[in-house]
């Protein structure tokens, strides 16, 4: 505004004299406030549905379309390999058929050792790299994820099926339940794609994965002494105090000759380990030499069972595996369990193992893409997911999902399309058929080392220290999760991840942020006077701005005291200052993108308690669904239509521009 208005403002805000808007508001500030009173109405919450549904690639199309038309749209969105497999090059199955079989080596010795983590025989870790990355090539819309099982959610199976069932008592019952746990988080994953509810899986925050993630990894490695050591007995338990006593009691109590520790293992697995660490720095120094720790687990696998072979090492108390059923994937249909006491148990644990597969392949498949340029689409991983899970719990297959390590490997090895996943999974199949019987004097210990040389890559030290930095209510979730997962168990951890979470949302709801806005100097625009200090307050009228997405029964109450609190201090300080008293408010609605009834009451109420004080109450800027709202409440006409802006300038120009009257 000029310096004239500027003038107006120092000279009537002596006079004490209550503002009038009725008779001198600009007829163009009038027909901007008649913009927003008569903007149409939003649409409803079934027509919202509705459109969310039609929004969604699987019913989106075109009125041209023919019946034919309309089945291959619906083909190439449910399975996304239809849409360029008719542009694929020889050049770019030569890409992937190196990145495949790369994988493979990798995913070989890592799918046993997951296996046995689950505590499920070693074909079981190797069945699931193999039907799993079929369904996803197919429908997945990541070009670089690799499939199969993973470390964390081979330690949730254990942990939270044990549990239930005992696998060392009756290994049969407890295989059973993990494939019905596996076909309910195949559902879940399927129901969460299908009726776009992807926003539940970022309950888990970033904060919270790092956290959790973290403690995982070092609980995954101290499960492995069992290997590393060769002990016979070990706690089903994953809690540090836990493991290590029962680390504690074998190797220093040693009540049985079958608890005590072989030293071969221990050498066995450590000499291995550190080759496996080695391998890992120099590929992570020489980017050429990407293959060197993705080949280096199938390196100490064979090497490591030619030991024990020539040495006869098992005959001196080094474990081994011993028998690994071949063939095929055989069906397990028929081992599903929808009857007995555990069915709800075996729901819960699907849930949560549902939530925590989408959330690593989503994150590692999102890293990857945006690497490469391209948008990942949530809910087709979601569905891809779902459907893999479920074609891998009927035929004998755990929980798979995308690993960042066997990804990251992919990624280094050049692949081009998900089809190195078909290539890993023949490869797996060739192993299954060809040599199983070559496994048989594989020691436990190398499975152990490379577990453990995988680890690493869980805990990120350094996005910790960034959370920190940057929010301590994340680095609490993150806190939260680690400490949860390492001396209570995994689901305890994410509990009290997500709890945190939810009540920095909580807090952050129900104590907004309620800003006095002033004037920048020489512009229209009104700030926060706290963060701009140079923002000019308009003496005798208080602009506020309500700094929230919601006024509702959560936060209604609160936001009525701190505007009436900050009305009582602005009266004080002009008292004080001798310069009159308020004499009008405005509230800034910019933010508020919704009300209820509890806020309309608190709106209502505080309405009131201005009034009976000669104080005028203008409102700013109410977004579509607000003053809908406001509306239906005849709330608009009790405050009066003319007090009603689309600025806060204009608003403020209301109040300056208006007649006073001496009461």
């Amino acid at each position: 505004m000029t310096s004239m208005t500027t003038n107006q403002t120092r000279m009537r805000a002596t006079d004490q004299e209550p503002l009038d808007f009725e008779d001198t508001t600009p007829q163009t500030e009038g027909s901007q406030s008649h913009w927003v009173l008569n903007s149409p109405n939003p649409p409803s919450l079934w027509n919202k549905l509705l459109t969310s549904v039609k929004d969604t690639k699987f019913f989106s199309s075109s009125k041209k379309k023919t019946c034919h038309g309309y089945a291959l749209s619906f083909l190439e969105s449910l399975f996304p390999i239809i849409g360029w497999c008719t542009s694929y090059k020889a050049s770019n199955f030569k890409d992937d058929l190196f990145a495949g079989l790369t994988l493979a080596s990798l995913s070989i010795p890592q799918s046993i050792g997951y296996a046995n983590l689950a505590r499920l025989d070693p074909q079981y870790g190797l069945y699931t790299s193999v039907v799993p990355p079929f369904i996803y090539a197919m429908m997945g819309s990541s070009r670089e994820v690799a499939i199969g099982p993973v470390a964390v959610v081979s330690l949730l199976i254990s942990s939270q099926v044990s549990k239930v069932i005992d696998p060392s008592s009756n290994p049969d019952a407890y295989r059973n339940f993990v494939f019905t746990a596996t076909l309910f988080a195949g559902i879940f994953q399927v129901a969460f794609g299908v009726f776009r509810l992807g926003f539940l899986v970022d309950f888990l925050s970033h904060a919270a994965l790092v956290g959790f993630m973290a403690g995982a990894a070092i609980i995954i490695g101290l499960q492995q002494l069992k290997g590393l050591l060769g002990l016979s007995h070990f706690t089903s338990n994953t809690d540090v105090p836990s493991v290590l006593d029962s680390v504690y009691k074998s190797l220093h109590q040693q009540i049985t000759s079958e608890e005590k520790w072989s030293p071969l293992n221990f050498i066995i697995g450590c000499s291995f380990l550190i080759f496996l660490l080695l391998a890992r720095f120099i590929g992570r120094r020489n980017r050429k030499l990407f293959w060197l720790p993705a080949i280096a687990p199938l390196i100490s696998v064979v090497l490591a069972t030619l030991i024990v072979y020539l040495s006869k090492a098992d005959k001196h108390g080094v474990n081994i595996i011993k028998h690994v059923k071949s063939g095929l994937n055989p069906s397990s249909v028929h081992q599903l369990q929808f009857h007995g006491q555990h069915v709800g148990q075996a729901a819960k644990i699907g849930l949560i193992a549902a939530v925590i597969a989408l959330t690593e392949a989503i994150a590692v498949g999102r890293s990857f893409a945006s690497i490469k340029g391209y948008h990942l689409d949530g809910n087709k991983e979601m569905l891809a997911m779902g459907c893999m899970n479920i074609a891998g719990s009927l035929t004998s297959c755990y929980v798979a999902t995308g690993s960042f390590s066997r990804t990251a490997v992919n990624f280094s090895a050049g692949c081009k399309t998900s089809i190195s996943n078909i290539v890993m999974g023949v490869t797996v199949i060739l192993c299954l058929e060809l040599f199983t019987r070559l496994l048989y004097y594989t020691p436990m210990a190398i499975l152990a080392s490379i577990i453990l040389s995988a680890l690493p890559g869980l805990i990120d030290i350094n996005e910790a220290c960034y959370i920190w930095k940057v929010d301590k209510l994340d680095f609490l979730a993150c806190a939260g999760a680690f400490f949860g997962v390492l001396f209570k168990s995994v689901e305890t951890g994410l509990l009290v991840a997500v709890s945190i979470s939810f009540a920095k949302i909580l807090i952050q709801s129900i104590r907004p942020g309620i800003e006095i806005l002033g004037r920048v100097p020489r512009t229209d625009a009104f700030c926060d006077v706290v963060q701009y200090p140079m923002a000019i307050s308009t003496p005798g009228i208080l602009v506020i701005r309500i700094s929230s997405g919601s006024l509702c029964f959560a936060n209604a109450n609160f936001v009525r005291e701190r505007i009436l609190k900050l009305i009582k201090k602005e009266e004080n300080d002009l008292n004080e200052a001798a310069k009159g008293r308020v004499q009008a408010v405005i509230l800034d609605m910019t933010n508020l993108m919704n009300v209820d009834t509890s806020g309309i009451l608190a709106l209502e109420e505080l309405h009131k308690r201005l009034h009976t004080r000669g104080i005028e109450l203008a409102m700013v800027n109410p977004r579509w669904l607000v003053i809908h709202k406001l509306k239906l409440a005849h709330f608009v006409e009790k405050i009066g239509k003319e007090l009603v802006f689309l600025t806060v300038s204009e608003a403020v120009d209301a109040c300056l521009a208006s007649k006073f009257s001496i009461p």
